[in-house]
């Protein structure tokens, strides 16, 4: 038996997916916080308002181990985080603008970006992606783009501590997504 295709997703992100706190990697009131934001648009640049991202990364001090994602003891829906450990991990729906945002620490320098999954309503499959905070001296993904392709992976400092990252998922300023093969 062969697999199947993937079914279109439809916009239903927001109804069962997301959960409290989706957004807020770091843990709550640490003074280290950045701000990652930006807006999710199609190929003739219109906002894409019923996309979900989510984003995972390594901690500041390079381990990947993740925080506490909470459990209803009874349902066994997510409650969302505990508030004091940094889970890596963040979930969020764009809103009727197609904007989304998360709260996370800076990643290490080894590995100085977020990891980024787009899916959203036409897509056959999820998009992966990267929000570079630094382009490095040496990166494999990055120095294989012409400069031009790089530059829609890197996430600009609008303020200290908030970075924009816009997603672009067709057009003239498309993103580069990665493509994993098996």
């Amino acid at each position: 038996m062969h697999p199947t295709p993937s079914q279109t997703v439809g916009p239903f992100y927001g109804y069962a997916l997301p959960f409290p706190g989706g957004g807020d990697i770091a843990p709550a009131g640490h003074p280290e916080t950045l701000t990652v934001h930006g807006y999710v648009r199609d190929g003739n640049g219109d906002p894409v308002p019923d996309a979900l991202l989510e984003t995972w990364q390594s901690g500041p001090d390079g381990t990947g181990r993740p925080g506490s994602l909470r459990r209803d003891p009874v349902t066994r829906g997510f409650l969302g985080r505990n508030g004091v450990d940094f889970t890596g991990f963040g979930r969020v729906a764009t809103d009727a603008d197609g904007h989304w945002a998360v709260r996370t620490l800076a990643p290490p320098a080894t590995a100085p970006y977020l990891a980024v999954c787009v899916f959203a309503r036409g897509l056959m499959h999820h998009l992966f992606t990267r929000a570079y905070f630094a382009q490095p001296a040496s990166d494999s993904l990055l120095s294989a783009l012409p400069q031009e392709r790089r530059d829609t992976l890197i996430a600009h400092e609008e303020r200290e501590r908030t970075y924009r990252f816009d997603i672009h998922l067709q057009g003239e300023k498309e993103t580069v997504f990665l493509d994993f093969h098996r």
